[in-house]
């Protein structure tokens, strides 16, 4: 097993540098630079703006820039933001904590509520609650998550209605309101994953053997059924915690929350390159070592994987 985790880490730094690679050209690509926009409104001479860049070290070759700044995130160097001229890191680290927390909840949540009514679902196909909670989640699924976070804010956050919660930030239970945002979709999807899954283990010829065995239904279903089908779930929690950083990009925007999304936002925005690859960073590490949880949990779940990999 260590072998192979040390395979999968190794694996690692082509991913990641691929991954910074592309992310590198994109924000090249894109037209203009903070200080070119600088120009155009405060009226600087193009010899000013020619030192700005210079300084920065913007008038270097596109492979030369990609090489300094490879050289110092080896040593955990993220530079400093083009804009305001702090480092990245510090950014990063006042921002992280609140996506971290937003996020988290989200999929502690999300998933602790799908388990159970995917199960509901799948033992109870045929009862009308089971089909008008189906056809529920259905319709929520289509609900945008940016039309609910505006519906959210217009009926509690608003001295309009019921100003239960701040219209933005995190304090006074600012959090709620963002969690509830992205828990939505993270159920409806997690829910529909959990109930196709245990459909599909309540048919499989060893939960059959246990029924007749005479073991407990309860005992069948959650001990046996259950866990064989983890393995997807567990699939869609690695692969869902990323997917949760990266699309609190809008919800952080409508309720004002410092986090990485809105932080990401601003500095594509005004070009803030070292900003925006430190964001890119953060986000390939995460998505990567989530990957490796997952299929590290594979071999708790199932002891067949274990074994085949230790091999």
């Amino acid at each position: 097993m260590r072998r192979y985790v040390l395979r999968r880490l190794l694996l690692m730094v082509p991913t990641f540098l691929g991954i910074t690679v592309l992310t590198f050209a994109v924000a090249q690509l894109a037209p203009g630079d903070p200080f070119s926009l600088e120009t155009e409104s405060a009226g600087l001479t193009a010899d000013a703006l020619a030192r700005q860049r210079a300084n920065a070290g913007l008038d270097a070759p596109i492979p030369l820039q990609f090489a300094r700044w490879v050289s110092r995130v080896v040593r955990f160097d993220f530079g400093r933001s083009l804009i305001d001229q702090r480092p990245v890191l510090e950014k990063l680290g006042e921002a992280m904590p609140r996506t971290a927390l937003v996020a988290g909840l989200a999929l502690l949540l999300g998933f602790g509520l799908a388990v159970p009514l995917g199960v509901f679902l799948a033992t109870n196909a045929r009862r009308r609650w089971a089909r008008v909670l189906e056809a529920t989640l259905l319709i929520a699924w289509s609900v945008p998550s940016f039309w609910l976070a505006v519906l959210l804010l217009m009926f509690f956050a608003g001295p309009r209605y019921l100003d239960w919660f701040p219209v933005q930030g995190l304090a006074d239970g600012g959090f709620v309101l963002p969690v509830i945002c992205l828990t939505w979709p993270t159920l409806v999807i997690a829910t529909r994953q959990v109930r196709s899954a245990m459909e599909e283990a309540l048919r499989q010829d060893y939960v059959k053997a246990a029924r007749a065995r005479g073991i407990p239904e309860r005992r069948v279903i959650w001990n046996h059924a259950l866990r064989n089908s983890l393995l997807p779930v567990v699939t869609m929690l690695g692969l869902h915690l990323p997917f949760l950083v990266g699309g609190s990009v809008v919800i952080e925007r409508i309720f004002g929350i410092p986090g990485m999304g809105l932080l990401a936002f601003d500095s594509i925005g005004t070009r803030d390159y070292p900003t925006v690859m430190g964001v890119a960073t953060v986000m390939a590490v995460v998505t990567m070592f989530s990957m490796l949880l997952v299929d590290l949990a594979y071999g708790f779940i199932d002891p067949r994987i274990r074994v085949e990999r230790a091999g």
